[in-house]
């Protein structure tokens, strides 16, 4: 994998457009969506792929269905989560495709044409390849579910299934809240700080107030699981509204871009 690339490339095709990291080696198909390129309107335009925020269900549809064709996809062949902000790690193969896999915040297989994926809308998506065991990963880390150890957990059911070494594990944090704009309370802090390694520099003050770097403690908590190559997609939502989704910035009055994974042949 050639560090010197930039971390991620920006891709259109079949009217879409979404982010790749150019690190991933072949054989994996992956996709940072951004919102551009569906049919939701107002607020929630255009490729919103949220079902609980309120969209025609129809658009949603015809989003999904847009996302699939663009990427070779048969829904059948698609894992995707309710996602609750905790900690639980399924493993999904061939007969979880189709299905939506409750109260869990990452998946991961081995199972080559099973994509897995999942929703976000400033939260950071944190995806997973095995090179050796050729597996992959797909995990939601807001910050409570970096609380929670949901990126620790994702590493560790790696291991457990497949055997994965965390030193061969290539991790990538994909759009999210930058430190810029995720100005946070003193419990958020605390949560944080109980859940990354010592002296771990996660936030920063700026005129009384805390501001919290997610990706940094995101990073952090992989360097301590044994993963050491990390890339920041250094993709910030809050900043980038026309590209993206943010609950945040647009005061919860937003859709949810998706992230999917695939491994090919």
């Amino acid at each position: 994998m050639n560090s010197l690339l930039p971390p991620v490339e920006r891709c259109q095709s079949a009217g879409l457009t979404w982010y790749r990291f150019p690190q991933i080696m072949d054989g994996v198909e992956h996709a940072l969506l951004t919102r551009l390129g569906g049919v939701s309107r107002g607020h929630l335009a255009a490729l919103n792929l949220g079902s609980t925020v309120g969209d025609d269900p129809a658009a949603v549809a015809e989003n999904y269905r847009r996302v699939f064709a663009a990427f070779g996809l048969r829904r059948e062949a698609v894992v995707t989560p309710f996602q609750v902000h905790g900690n639980h790690v399924v493993r999904v193969g061939p007969e979880a495709g189709g299905s939506v896999i409750q109260e869990t915040d990452a998946l991961i297989t081995d199972a080559l044409g099973v994509a897995v994926l999942m929703r976000f809308a400033d939260c950071a998506p944190v995806l997973f390849f095995d090179p050796v065991r050729h597996a992959v990963g797909l995990a939601h880390a807001g910050w409570r579910g970096v609380a929670a150890g949901v990126v620790v957990a994702t590493v560790r059911a790696m291991q457990a299934s497949f055997g994965t070494h965390p030193e061969d594990l290539w991790a990538g944090i994909g759009p999210a809240i930058g430190p810029r704009h995720y100005a946070v309370g003193a419990e958020v802090l605390a949560a944080i700080e109980a859940a990354v390694p010592p002296q771990t520099v996660f936030a920063e003050r700026r005129e009384n107030q805390a501001f919290l770097d997610l990706p940094a403690a995101i990073t952090a908590q992989l360097h301590a699981a044994g993963v050491m190559t990390v890339i920041p997609s250094q993709l910030d939502t809050a900043a980038r509204t026309d590209e993206w989704y943010s609950h945040r910035a647009e005061h919860g009055r937003t859709g949810r871009f998706g992230v999917l994974m695939c491994l090919r042949q």
